[in-house]
Parts: structure tokens; C-alpha cells; sequence
């Protein structure tokens, strides 16, 4: 007990400010953990809450002179438990890194790991720029938290995930070094491409304080297609064929009639609930839009689909995308109507496959649900071939537990089956730790082993999360 005064005081004595140090055990709690389900969390020692690069490496050399663990968290809005607590760990907030500067000349952005997705997006707008990734919580989810997690969003079927903007960084690494990779410059090819390496490491190998982030010229407005399927197998095969067609849209999302009905039900919109699914494609193609929207429509139309609505004004576009974003809240109202009391909890899987075996993944997932008794609901990036199957758990049942993390599994089981991969933007953290070694093999598994003691010598990086070190028994 004494050892962990000692460490609280030695971080407050190099942090500033009143409520840079947090120890009340119901903020503890608090940030003890992410959204996911099926993931420990144990309580941490302190929540420090940084201002800038050079205290986070202060916090570093504290946590390293103690043996403490250190779990760096943004929003904690990820759902796979890779921003959740160990017991005694260091958790620092990079919530305060919040600067934002935009070089409209350069086309770049560098930007502190606290700053809001959505913040970042209007920001670079008012330069006449634009940053496409735009995970489904950009309201919430902070830019370290993305680049962490090499996040992806809707616009990731034309535009890509987070990493395709990451040109620099800056990273504390275990003992409180400064590393900065990439950069403002030209486009960095010598040595090891150490930028690529962090990005998406989730905080196991250093903390990201600053990230060099690329732009893009300010997109022109989407046209909007909605079309509507008896079955969530006919939309995806409407899916397959616009992308072999080589149509470019700026989204191609999903969602099945699970997801209708708990976004109708969470924020009623005028939703056709008794439709198998809904496909929402955009084009941004400036004047030759209409004609790739009308494209789409006659693949969709002999994919099956039974209705067909462009949106007639960015108004109406807007709000189907609203609906989109609506999924992961609505389907938390459902769980929690489902089974009230606190009860209702989700998992979500979060399976990328080639785009022509996504058919398949959608009736995989159909028949392992219905095998299960578990209520599995399909949304996500149809385009991308990133797709999320939401199961809907009662935690306080350990059968329904049991059946959902089989459900799980086999989903997982499934996607790698299909020639994907465990995760399409999610991350790995506790939740697909083990499906990523599968994915890896056990020569992949060494070789993220290798780097990780490298970087981490003594463990202290956000420890348990994405692959185990050898001497931990993986």
C-alpha cells in the first residue's frame, strides 16, 4: 500500500493542475473499462489526465520506475476491451491533447490524440479540406483512439481506414522517449516504416500523443440511394455485384431488419421494419453521379430488390445516414428492453471477408444464431466487405452468456474460414486475442511477440491486449 502512495504522489508531483491525478474509486470504476461486453476490466490505480507530449513521458518514467501498467485510453468507446483497466494499472486520458492545426497548403492537419473525429472533420472543412474516416462514433471517438485501432468507418469502400491518412506520429514509448516518425515533409520511404508499425497497435507498444494526418480536397455533396430487400442474402448479392462491376460508391452500407426495427423503434424515421434489409449507396462523383447511382439501382433491381428511393436533397440523404449511425445506440435500447434491469449487453463481432464471400457470411451467421437461440442482428460496411454481427446477451444468464460467446467464435470461426480477417476496424484488444493468433499462425504470432518485448521489455504497455507475450504462455 505504501509503494502505491508513494507512486500517486510521484505522479502528481509531475503532472499539473488539481485534477491531473484521479483516485476517487467511483471515477476508477468509471474508467475501468470500454463498451464491450465479455471483457475483464480490473480497477486501476489512478486515471492521470496529461496536457501535453512532455507530461505524458513524465507519466512514463514514473510508471516505468514503479513497475506500474500503463492503459492509454481516449473516448473509451471501442468494443473489444482494448482500452480497459488492469488492476493497479496507470490509465491515462489523453482526453485534454486536444490542438488542432491545419497546413491548407501542405493538405495536412497535425492533430493532439484527444481530438474529437467530429471536431477534426469541421475543422479542416472551413479550409475547403476534408478527412474521410469516419468511424460511427466520429462524435465521440477521439483521433488517438482511431489511429490506435486503425479505425475505419462508412466512407472506407472508396476512401479507406484511418492508416491511409497517418503520416506521422508522435509516440512516449515504455521508458518516457520520444519517438517522432514520418512527418510534415515529403512522404518518408527510409528505414523501417515505423508509422505503419503503431498505427493500430492499440497502445502496446507506445502512447500516441500527436498525429500528422493527410487531407483531401472538401468532398462534393453524395446522391443518396436507399434500396430495399426482402432478404439481407439479396442485398449482399446486390453488394457483390456493384463492386465487380468496378463501381466506385462513397458508401455501401447495410443494415438487416433486426437493425431497422431498433432504430425505428429507438428513433422512429419512416423505416420499412418489415423489409429484409436496407442498402444505403452514395455516389459523390460530382455531375457523373446520377449515372453511377443509376447503375447501382439496376444491380440492386436484379439482386432482388423490391423497392428503390433516391434521396432527393442532402436533407434527405442526411437522414438516412442518421439512421445508419443509429445502429450501435438503437441496438443497445433494444438489448436493454430485451432484458431490462441492466441485464441486456451486446457483443459485436466485427468480420471483414472478401467481398465476394460476404453471401456466405451473412447465411453462416443466419444458421449459427438459429443453431444458438441467440438474437444476432448484421450491420456494417457491405462494401468494404466489413460487416458486424450485434449478439444480443442477457448478462446476467450464464447459458445465454455461454451461447453468445459460441456464437461468437463461430462467427469468427467462420470469417477466417472465408479468407478474412477477426477485425475489420474494431480492433483487437481482449475480446479477439486469440482469433488474431489463429489469423497470424503461429510464425506471425512470434514475430508480433518479437517487437513487442523489443519496445516493451517489462510488459507495462497496456499489457493482455492483442497478443500475449511468449513468456505469458501464448
Amino acid at each position: 500500500m505504501t509503494i502505491m502512495r508513494d507512486a500517486v504522489a510521484d505522479l502528481r508531483a509531475v503532472l499539473t493542475g488539481p485534477d491531473s491525478v484521479l483516485t476517487d474509486p467511483d471515477l476508477l470504476r468509471a474508467a475501468s473499462h470500454d463498451e464491450a461486453d465479455l471483457c475483464p476490466a480490473g480497477v486501476p490505480l489512478a486515471v492521470v489526465r496529461p496536457r501535453d507530449t512532455a507530461e505524458v513521458a513524465a507519466v512514463m518514467r514514473t510508471a516505468a520506475a514503479h513497475g506500474l501498467p500503463v492503459v492509454p485510453q481516449g473516448a473509451r468507446t471501442g468494443l473489444t476491451g482494448g482500452a480497459n483497466a488492469v488492476d493497479g494499472a496507470v490509465v491515462v486520458s489523453l482526453t485534454r491533447l486536444k490542438g488542432i492545426r491545419v497546413d491548407a497548403a501542405r493538405s495536412l492537419a497535425v492533430v493532439g490524440a484527444g481530438v474529437v473525429n467530429a471536431d477534426l472533420t469541421r475543422a479542416v472543412a472551413r479550409e475547403g479540406l476534408d478527412y474521410p474516416p469516419d468511424p460511427g462514433s466520429w462524435e465521440s471517438s477521439t483521433i488517438g483512439g482511431n489511429v490506435a485501432t486503425n479505425a475505419g468507418g462508412m466512407c472506407c469502400v472508396k476512401y479507406g481506414v484511418t492508416g491511409r491518412y497517418v503520416a506521422g506520429l508522435t509516440v512516449v514509448l515504455a521508458d518516457g522517449a520520444v519517438l517522432r516518425c514520418g512527418g510534415q515533409g515529403p512522404e518518408r520511404t527510409a528505414g523501417y516504416d515505423l508509422t505503419a508499425l503503431f498505427t493500430g497497435s492499440e497502445g502496446t507498444l507506445g502512447v500516441i500523443t500527436e498525429v500528422v494526418l493527410r487531407l483531401r480536397p472538401a468532398r462534393r455533396p453524395d446522391r443518396t440511394l436507399a434500396a430495399v430487400f426482402p432478404t439481407v442474402a439479396a442485398a449482399c448479392r446486390a453488394v457483390a455485384r456493384i463492386t465487380a462491376a468496378g463501381e466506385a460508391p462513397s458508401l455501401l452500407e447495410l443494415l438487416d431488419r433486426t437493425h431497422l426495427r431498433a432504430v425505428e423503434d429507438y428513433r422512429p424515421s419512416g423505416l420499412d421494419t418489415d423489409a429484409g434489409a436496407l442498402l444505403l449507396a452514395a455516389s459523390d462523383a460530382g455531375p457523373a453521379a446520377r449515372a453511377a447511382l443509376d447503375a447501382m439501382a439496376a444491380h440492386c433491381e436484379r439482386a432482388g430488390a423490391s423497392e428503390l428511393h433516391v434521396a432527393t436533397d442532402q436533407v434527405e440523404a442526411d437522414a438516412l445516414l442518421a439512421a445508419r449511425r443509429l445502429a450501435h445506440p438503437a441496438m443497445e435500447h433494444l438489448a436493454a428492453r430485451r432484458f431490462p434491469g441492466g441485464r441486456g449487453g451486446l457483443v459485436v463481432d466485427d468480420v471483414a471477408v472478401p467481398r465476394d464471400r460476404i453471401v456466405e457470411l451473412v447465411e453462416g451467421v443466419a444458421r449459427i444464431a438459429q443453431r444458438h437461440d441467440v438474437l444476432v442482428g448484421v450491420v456494417g460496411h457491405a462494401g468494404a466487405g466489413n460487416l458486424h454481427p450485434v449478439i444480443v446477451v442477457d448478462r446476467s444468464d450464464p447459458d445465454v452468456l455461454a451461447r453468445g460467446r459460441q456464437v461468437f467464435d463461430a462467427i469468427m470461426r467462420l470469417g477466417l474460414e472465408l479468407g478474412g480477417s477477426c477485425t475489420g476496424e474494431h480492433g483487437v484488444g481482449l475480446l479477439k486475442r486469440d482469433w488474431l493468433g489463429q489469423e497470424l499462425g503461429p510464425v506471425g504470432v512470434r514475430v508480433h511477440q518479437a517487437v513487442k518485448r523489443a519496445l516493451d521489455p517489462a510488459g507495462i504497455l497496456n499489457p493482455g491486449k492483442v497478443v500475449l507475450p511468449a513468456h505469458d504462455g501464448s
